[in-house]
């Protein structure tokens, strides 16, 4: 996933001591260019002064100006109260040019102590950034935000906002108008108001986040790119600010075509986690130099900064973001699988299931627990992916060697040719869980005869590694593997699988933890890669560090070369939602082991609370149909691309009784170096 790198200059801007106007904070920029010159309108705010007789700390909109913009120099104040409707402050100006002049919107703040009613949108116009020629109340109800797009939309002035920023839910919307007046037209926007929801677009993942419009609308090549402040958990006490970025349709900013799938940006660095508001970052700002996207942001409501990434990047992962939000569907008889306490191999549990399809039949083999806590593995079959035709009375894999004596832990299963690998993870009941990979001949598989190789250990000792599938094909000429080193899913890529203890799995991190996302404290893999004509579909567990539940989602790798992600889902495809899967020997668990496509349906086998196995299925057809509605959007794009070229231009993741759900122990020194240059770079 796309991040933004912090520009070494950062902060930018920070308040300035000798200017009372600006002692306090010096933040939320937004630059506009100006030839060569990068102009900077930043939220100033005031030492403590007595203002319309109250004591308080007042905001303006401070202007600086760069030539390199890094370095800013000659602030003045620009933008200060003059109205009753912003005598208490200006706040986050957002300016765009349109034309010949240039439009800054910004907070006014008519009422203090401060309210929802007396929070709405304030315009200034300027040509020159030296005089203002006009200013104008514009919204009549609570918004904040507020930026035109830099050209005009099928010949209408159009633009962006955030209406009921303190009214929650806020919604981001758009707004077209005839002509300049119409902008800060009462009329016009109580009419506007009355039907908000027709203007809205739905950003909002779950009900108790927040959204705000960051920087004003960039033209790209593939529509309009917005940057914008996505909180996640707003309403809950543990708030994660992040910015995102969403693609809309050139012709019609109201149709999304592309998001990005989480926090390009979350605070991190000491001027992000501490000042007047604590761990905040929040973009104000935008703008296009030659590759790269130069995102401006405040920190922690205190300093401006800046920070930037590969904008030709940014877009593609946009427009690759094939797997959309998708739903899994349970099947209604679930668990398909329950403990058999006559058996006492399987007498607490059985869970955690691969699968592989061969014979025209499912073959499941799966995770059963004694009531001593030692896990080895059963086997089950179904011909028609639901039911379970047959179920062996004995195990069929057990632990053999002393680096598994507590258990053999959620197999999953590699057919290669006339062989089945199966990596499994290898418990002792004492050190770390580790990889252990075995083979069993496709013959011996389907005539039920378990002869398994002698298992061989992958990972090296005294680290938690496990959730390990090999791909079902080679990489020039070289097998890989999929592991969870730590929180993240790792893939190495090995010459053999002759491992006996001259090697280890090490690789490089593919898929990490997402900040503020359902999978933002850890994942691991599902199952074994499937592989699609669109690429490798991956099925994933992450877990929440907000909730710590289970859920599972899916990632798309290139056919070609399995360390590019094509598109990873925004929400989780499958999750705990009924009493087998929020009540067992961990609640609130779905966790995968294995996958398999029977007539272009896919079937998800899991655990469910580490004590059931059930499966759930998907048609193919809805995981990448909506992708070829997406492409059609951004057909005949070329007139609008055309007649604002100008515009263009401007821009530039142990317990006693086995290793069932829990945090793993610190990783050494060298992968926590590993995992802290994935996150920077």
């Amino acid at each position: 996933m796309i991040t933004l790198k912090r520009f070494r200059e950062n902060p930018v801007l920070s308040p300035h001591q000798e200017n009372s106007w600006e002692a306090e904070a010096a933040f939320n920029g937004c630059p506009a260019l100006d030839n060569k010159t990068v102009r900077l309108l930043y939220r100033a705010m005031s030492a403590p002064m007595i203002h319309e007789g109250i004591n308080m700390s007042v905001s303006t909109i401070g202007l600086a100006s760069s030539e390199d913009g890094a370095t800013f120099k000659d602030r003045i104040q620009f933008i200060k109260p003059e109205n009753d409707w912003e005598k208490f402050g200006c706040e986050d100006a957002r300016v765009t040019k349109l034309d010949d002049k240039y439009y800054i919107f910004y907070t006014a703040l008519s009422n203090y102590p401060f309210n929802a009613d007396g929070i709405k949108v304030g315009l200034a116009i300027t040509r020159d950034f030296k005089t203002i020629e006009a200013k104008h109340q514009v919204t009549p109800f609570n918004a904040k935000a507020m930026s035109l797009f830099p050209a005009k939309i099928s010949g209408k002035i159009t633009a962006i906002l955030t209406a009921n920023t303190d009214l929650p839910p806020s919604k981001i919307s758009i707004a077209f108008f005839d002509n300049e007046e119409q902008i800060w037209s009462k009329e016009y926007w109580e009419d506007f108001y009355k039907n908000l929801d027709s203007h809205a677009l739905v950003l909002q993942r779950c009900a108790n986040d927040h959204v705000e419009v960051g920087a004003p609308p960039i033209l790209t090549k593939n529509g309009w790119l917005l940057v914008y402040s996505y909180i996640k958990n707003y309403f809950s006490g543990s708030a994660v600010f992040g910015i995102e970025a969403v693609l809309l349709d050139l012709k019609d900013p109201q149709k999304i075509i592309g998001r990005t799938q989480g926090a390009m940006l979350t605070p991190e660095m000491p001027y992000e986690k501490e000042g007047k508001v604590a761990n905040i970052v929040f973009p104000s700002g935008a703008y296009i130099k030659g590759d790269r996207l130069i995102v401006s942001y405040g920190g922690a409501d205190t300093v401006s900064c800046m920070a930037s990434c590969d904008l030709n990047k940014l877009l593609a992962e946009m427009k690759n973001s094939e797997i959309l939000n998708i739903k899994m569907e349970k099947y209604e008889r679930n668990p398909i699988l329950k403990p058999a306490p006559e058996n006492a191999w399987e007498a607490k549990a059985v869970f955690n299931p691969a699968a592989l399809y061969a014979g025209n039949k499912v073959h499941i083999i799966y995770r059963a627990m004694s009531d001593e806590n030692i896990s080895s593995l059963g086997y089950a079959t179904s011909a028609n992916g639901y039911d379970i035709e047959y179920k062996s009375p004995n195990p069929i894999y057990l632990p053999g060697a002393e680096f598994e004596k507590m258990g053999c832990e959620d197999p999953r299963l590699t057919q290669m040719g006339n062989t089945i690998y199966m990596c499994y993870t290898a418990f002792d009941g004492v050190n770390p869980p580790r990889v252990a990979l075995t083979s069993i001949s496709l013959k011996n598989f389907l005539s039920q005869i378990w002869h398994w190789t002698k298992p061989v250990l992958l990972s090296p000792p005294n680290v938690d590694d496990k959730d390990a599938a090999i791909f079902p094909g080679k990489f020039k000429d070289k097998y890989a593997i999929l592991h969870r080193l730590s929180v993240n899913i790792d893939l190495d890529f090995v010459k053999s699988l002759s491992f006996k203890g001259k090697k280890w799995l090490d690789g490089s991190v593919l898929l990490a933890p997402r900040d503020g996302m359902w999978d933002s404290e850890k994942v691991g893999i599902a199952g074994t890669p499937i592989k699609t004509r669109k690429g490798w579909l991956l099925l994933y567990h992450g877990v929440s560090k907000y909730d710590h539940q289970y859920r599972v989602g899916a990632a798309l790798l290139d056919l070609n070369n399995p360390k590019k992600i094509l598109a990873r889902t925004d929400k989780p495809i499958l999750e705990p939602e009924l009493p087998y899967e929020t009540d067992g020997q961990t609640k609130n668990v779905v966790f995968p082991c294995g996958a398999v496509i029977v007539d272009d349906k896919l079937f998800i086998y899991y655990g469910g609370a580490d004590t059931v196995i059930g499966v759930a299925t998907l048609e193919m057809s809805k995981i990448f149909g909506a992708q070829l509605k997406k492409s059609s959007a951004q057909k005949g794009t070329r007139s609008i691309r055309s007649s604002i070229k100008k515009t263009l231009a401007r821009g530039d993741k142990l317990l006693s009784g086995g290793s069932l759900k829990h945090s793993p122990p610190k990783p050494l020194k060298h992968h926590i170096k590993r995992i802290l240059n994935y996150k920077i770079f």
